[in-house]
């Protein structure tokens, strides 16, 4: 028998059915949250720092958490739009070896599980002024969508999340996901990027790691670029990086205290790599996302 079991649990963050215009355009956004998009009508652009993807009627995209993009309609755009969180005990996404757009060519049940998700969850929209990522992604917004899930009965949330999950495999099948592959990574390559996961706030070196792994520092170093193609110390300042991002966006945390909460010894190195890695200071970042929230008002065009 077959005993897997799914390591990541998936939280509703929005779901909603927009008609999007010119004014979707906006460069430099990262999120901490996946996207999936179901276009019906007209074109969209989504430019990633490696490739330029074309949102057309008929398909589905994914966009992986914290993937630098630029969102951008020229004429008209109409899209079901879904936004949620992954959370893993280990520490490990379920893309966390193929983050990049990825499309697929929709079948009906795609689009009659857009459609009921967006029926059993109402109101799950973006309720704010404007439909710009950068004015919504943070704690207080956040957590009222949250407070929402809690709220919800059994029977919605168990659809809620086989919903999902039927959207979430049609990507796993669509491309070489599968042979993007864990299988090709040697076991002891794996287990130091779940440590280093899952181990951020400590000090984290090449020798640590090599310790653990019962390799010598430079054959491990060699042995992480050829399965991953990162080294290590610059896989564990992305990890700690994506980590600061995702807490300058949902907290209330002091620079200070996201740097030590991110493993580093101090705020000018943090400030150093942060801006190396995402070409803002922690400080340009957070003004980005600044939350302007109202529950009240109606937009004629919301979501992204």
């Amino acid at each position: 028998m077959d005993r897997r079991i799914l390591k990541q649990h998936f939280s509703l963050l929005h779901i909603d059915h927009v008609k999007l215009d010119k004014r979707w355009d906006f460069p430099n956004v990262i999120s901490p949250y996946f996207r999936i998009y179901y276009i019906d009508e007209g074109e969209g652009i989504i430019i990633s720092e490696k490739e330029k993807t074309l949102l057309e009627p008929g398909y589905l995209y994914i966009v992986p958490s914290f993937t630098l993009c630029h969102l951008k309609c020229n004429n008209y755009l109409s899209q079901y739009f879904l936004h949620f969180f992954e959370e893993s005990a280990e520490g490990i996404s379920l893309f966390g070896n193929y983050r990049k757009i990825i499309r697929v060519a929709a079948c009906d049940t795609d689009i009659s599980n857009f459609r009921k998700l967006l029926s059993i969850n109402p109101k799950r929209g973006i309720n704010l002024p404007n439909n710009n990522p950068k004015t919504y992604e943070k704690n207080l917004y956040y957590r009222s969508y949250q407070d929402m899930n809690k709220r919800v009965n059994m029977a919605t949330f168990l659809e809620t999340q086989g919903i999902m999950l039927q959207l979430l495999s049609r990507f796993l099948d669509a491309q070489a996901i599968d042979n993007a592959d864990t299988n090709l990574i040697p076991s002891k390559i794996l287990e130091a990027i779940s440590y280093v996961q899952l181990n951020l706030k400590e000090n984290l070196s090449v020798e640590l790691l090599a310790k653990n792994a019962n390799l010598h520092p430079d054959y491990f170093s060699r042995l992480f670029f050829q399965s991953t193609g990162d080294r290590p110390i610059s896989f564990i300042h992305e990890k700690r990086i994506e980590r600061a991002q995702y807490l300058i966006a949902t907290t209330n945390l002091s620079q200070n205290e996201i740097a030590e909460e991110t493993g580093f010894d101090n705020l000018p190195y943090f400030s150093k790599v942060f801006k190396k890695i995402t070409s803002l200071t922690p400080g340009e970042y957070k003004k980005k996302n600044q939350l302007i929230y109202n529950p009240d008002p109606h937009p004629e065009i919301s979501g992204e």
